[in-house]
């Protein structure tokens, strides 16, 4: 018989390696998370004081700079404060509270981007009727749904997870509080706990990614229909920012959560945790600012009211 043991706190073993190694990652850990917060913070002070970006796409996209923000400040604080601590403990509401909210972030930004594809989509292939569809009211409604729906998916997540009994081990093979390394340490069976992981966030990703899909579909489509160069390579310009973004996120979590395999393989897992949780993050501002005009014009505008 398996004895169950009611764990008051967990060990988030983190990355391997001596003094040297824990040094290195200390010091990349926290380079990506002071340019996350640099660059997402930027990102949301621009949208918000340039008249001109008040518009449905800036303000989805603001609300992505704001879920990037609370994603990489939900793990790296804890995680560099672990790369030298002896204990590297972390109780078991601190664990359930960090997970809720890792989980809560990600299906938040995975919801999203898909409503940022719709948003393109209504703009390029239905512009007269873009005003009305995409007024004030329906973006507001927009975000407080993948905000829901982040909030249904976490509460699930985290309340099968955490109701599991853990056997003797209280030592979690991860750097945050993750499903895998969870379900690994967890007694009894956890088929119920795979089958809704893989389950849910597939459906998620791949629910997501259809609408994405079709969306760019017709934008393709009404693109290689435009007479006008300029106006075919501001729209390129604009989608290739929101594909790149997709492309990165979307990939990530499709190896992390929704293929079968991928419990076992916690050192994978760590390196590709690391990519989504704190490079994504720091990439999307970048992505987003460098290949757009509006953003650049809107930088330009601030920096020159600023130093007059």
């Amino acid at each position: 018989f398996i004895t169950a043991v009611y764990i008051q706190d967990f060990v988030l073993e983190g990355f391997g390696g001596g003094l040297e190694t824990q040094a290195l990652l200390f010091t990349l850990f926290l380079a990506l998370y002071m340019v996350t917060l640099l660059g997402n913070i930027l990102m949301i002070i621009i949208i918000t004081l340039d008249a001109r970006l008040h518009s449905p796409m800036y303000f989805f996209l603001k609300n992505l700079s704001f879920v990037d923000l609370c994603y990489s400040s939900v793990i790296a604080p804890n995680a560099l404060a672990n790369f030298f601590s002896s204990s590297k403990v972390i109780t078991f509401a601190g664990c359930a509270t960090q997970f809720f909210f890792i989980s809560l972030m990600a299906t938040t930004e995975c919801f999203l981007l898909g409503v940022m594809a719709y948003d393109r989509f209504m703009a390029i292939c239905s512009p007269l009727r873009y005003p009305s569809t995409m007024c004030q009211s329906a973006c507001t409604r927009l975000v407080l749904g993948a905000y829901c729906g982040g909030c249904f998916n976490s509460v699930v997540q985290t309340s099968f997870t955490f109701h599991l009994p853990f056997c003797s081990s209280n030592r979690i093979n991860h750097f945050f509080c993750d499903v895998p390394p969870l379900l690994q340490i967890a007694c009894g069976n956890t088929a119920i706990n795979e089958l809704l992981l893989f389950g849910i966030c597939g459906l998620i990703i791949v629910g997501v990614t259809f609408v994405i899909l079709i969306s760019y579909g017709y934008i393709t489509v009404t693109i290689l229909r435009m007479g006008s160069g300029a106006g075919r390579h501001k729209i390129f310009s604009t989608c290739g920012s929101h594909m790149t973004a997709v492309t990165l996120f979307f990939g990530t979590l499709f190896v992390m959560y929704a293929q079968p395999g991928a419990i076992e393989s916690m050192e994978q897992g760590k390196v590709v945790s690391v990519f989504y949780t704190l490079v994504i993050p720091m990439l999307n501002p970048l992505i987003y600012s460098l290949r757009n005009k509006d953003v650049k014009e809107a930088v330009q505008r601030l920096s020159s009211h600023t130093v007059m």
